[in-house]
């Protein structure tokens, strides 16, 4: 019988160690804490609060994929005061800032820009099979990309675990064609075109894998939502014709390397959780509370994959109390924690609405009711 400990006790494992068994569907000696994504603003308010007396450094969200160094210094710091049990950040796809908000990617996509959201694209370099021919987003790597994800290693060393987030080969396809209305349209009407994007885009993944195994990386998430609230974005079987086979050979290249690959997805998954598990991915992110329920999605996947997140970042970290955020990680540690196998992190991300108190909050109470008796 699990029951939560009130007080943090003394470790026998390290944070690395602790992340990895809970992705092995065992149990460590608490709950891992972890988050898959801050972006900039959120990183100076966090560490703001955490170091009062430091100097204010203004900063907008990131929106060329580089950070400033003085920002990933603060989301270093962060991991080490409130005891992340990992880190995670992307590869960059240096974004070239233009005119009115927008900035191309040196893939060719063109974004529109934000202070609070992820650059949305408004145009992709692939528009017809022809511009298939050549097209080669793999070739286009370069350790330069790499730069921010070496800095976090070094810094905060191989007793934490180190995720790497790498977009579905789904939402890397869309951005390639220039959103998501004209790629989804284009399953029933150009079928070809869909896997000859998708390819070049599984190309490119594989090859960001090897380079990132190369740096002693742990894990990958693939972001991507396949979902909205109420069920996919298209159909489990367009799903099962055009992402799935491509995810699979992504999560057996991960393997063979010796990383673990978790799959993030907002929205009601249900359709084809069965699916991400019959792939091999080792986790589920984020278990959305709005359309899923934590302690079902945990009894579904007991044994055959971690499950992460589920502390509301839509309406609980934005509007709640740092009681109310307290009271509902006991509450989700009590449902999803028994048994391990369970990474604790925000619905989502701790974005520019989150109140960094809750946030602090989240990770202070996860350390006071996570430990296994």
């Amino acid at each position: 019988m699990y029951t939560p400990n009130q007080t943090k006790g003394v470790s026998t494992i390290n944070s690395r160690e602790r992340f990895l068994t809970a992705l092995n569907c065992e149990q460590p000696d608490r709950v891992p804490v972890w988050e898959m994504y801050m972006n900039g603003s959120s990183i100076v308010r966090v560490h703001g609060l955490l170091n009062p007396d430091t100097a204010a450094v203004e900063t907008r969200q990131d929106l060329t994929g580089q950070e400033g160094e003085d920002v990933i210094a603060m989301y270093c710091d962060i991991v080490e005061q409130l005891d992340l049990d990992g880190s995670s950040f992307g590869i960059a796809v240096g974004l070239v800032p233009g005119g009115e908000k927008t900035a191309r990617d040196k893939f060719g996509t063109l974004h529109k820009l934000s202070d609070f959201g992820e650059p949305y694209p408004l145009e992709g370099p692939i528009r017809s099979e022809a511009d298939l021919e050549g097209f080669d987003m793999a070739a286009m790597l370069d350790e330069e990309d790499f730069a921010q994800i070496i800095h976090i290693i070094k810094r905060l060393g191989s007793d934490r675990a180190h995720v790497v987030q790498i977009p579905d080969p789904y939402k890397i396809s869309w951005r390639l064609r220039g959103g998501m209305e004209p790629l989804l349209m284009e399953y029933a009407t150009s079928p070809r075109l869909v896997h000859g994007i998708k390819r070049i885009a599984t190309d490119y993944y594989l090859a960001a894998v090897d380079m990132t195994a190369d740096l002693g990386v742990d894990v990958i998430i693939m972001p991507g939502d396949l979902a909205g609230e109420e069920t996919l974005m298209m159909s489990p079987r367009h799903y099962r014709e055009f992402i799935k086979p491509y995810q699979a050979e992504i999560v057996q290249h991960c393997h063979e390397r010796g990383l673990k690959i978790i799959k993030h997805s907002d929205g009601n998954m249900w359709p084809i959780l069965d699916d991400l598990i019959e792939i091999g991915f080792d986790g589920f992110h984020p278990v959305q509370p709005q359309c899923m329920d934590i302690a079902e999605v945990k009894r579904h996947l007991t044994g055959k994959a971690c499950v992460l997140g589920n502390i509301d970042c839509r309406e609980l970290l934005v509007y709640g109390t740092e009681a109310e955020v307290e009271t509902s990680v006991e509450e989700t540690i009590e449902v999803a924690g028994p048994g391990g196998g369970y990474i604790i992190c925000s619905s989502n991300s701790i974005h520019p609405s989150c109140r960094p108190q809750n946030f602090i909050a989240l990770t202070r109470a996860a350390h006071r009711f996570g430990s296994y008796k």
